[in-house]
């Protein structure tokens, strides 16, 4: 089951419970050492984020409620990207390389938040080095799988975010958002597609906001 799954973003309560405020978990864990194997092992996931410019496909999103949600994806570096939520969920989320938008497409109303305090920066930014900006808190192995369990080394990120990838196919399988309380979203997608010419106008949303949280 778990190879059937692709690389993760975010889930809607969790993501801006994650922006806001210190996680409990991230300053209760500590950074672990690293062999030689598991340190190659967490470059080659960097390397994959690095090997595409444009990415686009369908997602699967868990909530911590369990609620589950599906939709299309766009990513295209650096900085844009575009969830598409199916009905009946209403929402859009939009990255246009400053701010991420979360947009009730019902209403016309949303709220917007810096991209660079989102775990969404690690994924559209031109190039990636976890072990350079992330703390590794956790790592496991098995039959070809790593997950890897990481925290912003900057601190601009709160919560924790979980990384499950798939060395035999040399893909991101997963994304798991852990946030200040614990609570876990997971999102997964399937039928990527990379290189190819993504519409400007995709990462381009306006709403009915009253300001812009900082």
């Amino acid at each position: 089951m778990m190879r059937s799954l692709k690389v993760a973003a975010l889930a809607l309560s969790v993501f801006f419970a994650s922006v806001v405020g210190a996680s409990a978990i991230a300053a209760a864990a500590k950074p672990i050492s690293l062999s030689p194997e598991q340190a190659e092992s967490i470059n080659k996931i960097s390397a994959y984020m690095n090997s595409f410019k444009t990415l686009q496909g369908e997602f699967t999103q868990i909530s911590p409620k369990g609620n589950v949600s599906k939709g299309v994806m766009f990513i295209s570096k650096p900085g844009k990207l575009r969830f598409e939520y199916s009905p009946p969920n209403p929402f859009l989320l939009v990255s246009d390389g400053k701010w991420v938008t979360l947009k009730n497409r019902a209403k016309e109303k949303g709220d917007q938040f810096p991209l660079a305090a989102t775990p969404l920066r690690l994924v559209v930014s031109p190039k990636v080095d976890l072990l350079q900006e992330a703390n590794i808190l956790d790592f496991e192995q098995a039959d070809g799988i790593t997950s890897v369990v990481l925290e912003d080394r900057k601190g601009t990120i709160g919560g924790q975010l979980v990384l499950i990838f798939d060395e035999t196919q040399n893909q991101l399988r997963q994304w798991i958002i852990i946030d200040g309380k614990g609570r876990r979203t997971t999102v997964s997608l399937a039928n990527l597609e990379s290189g190819m010419n993504i519409d400007p106008k995709l990462f381009v949303v306006k709403i009915d906001r009253k300001e812009r949280s900082k």
